[in-house]
């Protein structure tokens, strides 16, 4: 091989090395996903899907503005289909949970096997079966009526009114849980709490969103504050915050499914 070949040779080899080096150093920068040592959060969702969207989106959003860079939050979601699922809420409210407690177990169990470190339910209802999940799965489980009522008492409100289901507005497991962070709870009327629960399920888990109903959620929410003495609403059904906003109250607005998001990228981002 004479000289000149020689050098054309080694040219190349080293404008082939530039051009790799380029190609990596013009990537984005800000550390790998394992530098930082993310958690993968396990999120029961389904119950409405409506919701688990917005639960999806900010669980991104949020990791992004932590870290900064590409980052968006490690994620496994079992989606569990409604329709059957709404038949097995009709049987627990007539005393029959088997059904319903059995399609949670299997839906974690999933999340279990699939690597997540913990879990999310993505509804404030069905974290009355956080303690059996916790239980039967062995998965840590991050109650949703734990970081509302962290929330609710460290921005100063004492009496807070509670929003949601039927099922969550009158059953223990969710007011016994804020009232362990100081909190008064107030709940609406028996023909209001009947009144929020159709448009739970008829509207805002179809994802229908009506005026009406928005004037009439207001109209009992100003209630709340001005005979209960109400200095907050906590916006306890993980759909209801579609439909009500800050803008319509004049009192704090807590709405449950950001409040739980926050508390799932805090979680999977601790070292611990």
């Amino acid at each position: 091989m004479n000289k000149r070949v020689f050098l054309l040779i080694l040219t190349a080899i080293l404008l082939l090395a530039v051009a790799a080096f380029g190609c990596t150093s013009s990537q984005p920068t800000g550390g790998s996903v394992e530098d930082t040592h993310i958690k993968t959060i396990g999120v029961i969702g389904g119950v409405s899907w409506q919701s688990s969207i917005e639960y999806y989106r900010l669980i991104n959003e949020l990791v992004g503005e932590e870290l900064g860079g590409l980052h968006s939050g490690k994620i496994l979601m079992y989606s569990i289909e409604f329709g059957d699922f709404s038949e097995q809420e009709r049987l627990a409210s007539a005393g029959n949970w088997e059904p319903l407690r059995q399609t949670m177990l299997d839906a974690a169990q999933r999340l279990k096997r699939g690597g997540a470190d913990f879990i999310v339910i993505a509804s404030n209802t069905m974290n009355s079966t956080a303690g059996l999940i916790e239980e039967e799965v062995d998965i840590p489980v991050l109650h949703i009526a734990d970081a509302t009522g962290r929330e609710v008492r460290d921005n100063g409100v004492k009496k807070v009114a509670l929003l949601g289901t039927s099922y969550t507005m009158e059953e223990d497991f969710y007011r016994d849980r804020l009232e362990k962070y100081g909190l008064d709870v107030v709940v609406p009327h028996k023909e209001e709490r009947d009144y929020i629960n159709t448009v739970i399920f008829d509207e805002l888990c179809a994802g229908i969103l009506k005026q009406e109903s928005r004037d009439r959620f207001v109209q009992i929410i100003n209630r709340l504050v001005a005979e209960d003495g109400a200095q907050g609403v906590i916006l306890g059904c993980t759909e209801i915050p579609l439909l009500i906003k800050q803008q319509d109250v004049t009192v704090p607005v807590f709405d449950t499914t950001r409040i739980h998001s926050e508390a799932a990228v805090e979680y999977s981002l601790r070292n611990d």
